[in-house]
């Protein structure tokens, strides 16, 4: 090895005289002594079994190679159809039978909506949560409309109203709850159906 300041440079020949037996492969052409640096495919079945040829003699193989020698056209047409896809198999478009087409039309439905035009109702709105604890006060579950949310207050008037109940502090007390809870859902839904 020689040094050049901070940079090493080899000589070749450290590299030349190595104790170790290197492999040569020959060329697999008969008469022939040159290294065998060159591959080359045995035949169409036997695609990773190769030959090992000199430059020349890779060059005459290939010259000569014919992949579909032997084949007739129709088995020609057939491998290179099955090339194009792969060698996966492959079927006409539409041949899936109803049940996956109707699972699959659904989903198109779901994600890009209905093709008919028809407009579909839109979810409702998020509900308050004032809105929430009124219907909870009234002991009623969403959704309801109007009539139910009065219904239920008539009920429950009669049940806390203190006059009926005795001037109880515990009724007067649920009896103005019950009382602002329905003011505050008139207020909410009859300003939606007006």
């Amino acid at each position: 090895m020689i040094r050049l300041g901070a940079m090493r440079v080899f000589s070749d020949t450290y590299f030349e005289t190595s104790d170790r037996p290197v492999r040569l492969r020959l060329c697999d052409h008969p008469a022939c002594g040159q290294a065998g640096d060159f591959r080359a495919p045995k035949s169409r079945d036997h695609l990773n079994d190769y030959y090992y040829f000199c430059l020349d003699h890779v060059r005459d193989y290939n010259k000569a190679w014919d992949f579909f020698s032997g084949l007739s056209p129709d088995e020609v047409e057939a491998y290179t159809r099955d090339a194009t896809v792969w060698e996966r198999p492959s079927w006409p478009l539409g041949s899936a039978g109803a049940y996956e087409r109707s699972l699959r039309d659904k989903a198109m439905r779901d994600i890009f909506g209905d093709a008919s035009g028809e407009e579909k109702p839109s979810p409702a709105p998020p509900m308050s949560v004032i809105e929430r604890d009124a219907l909870a006060t009234l002991e009623l579950v969403p959704p309801v409309d109007f009539a139910a949310i009065k219904a239920q207050y008539r009920v429950l008037v009669k049940k806390h109203h203190p006059d009926l109940r005795g001037n109880d502090s515990e009724n007067e007390e649920k009896f103005k709850d019950i009382s602002q809870a329905f003011a505050t859902l008139r207020k909410i839904y009859v300003a939606d159906e007006g």
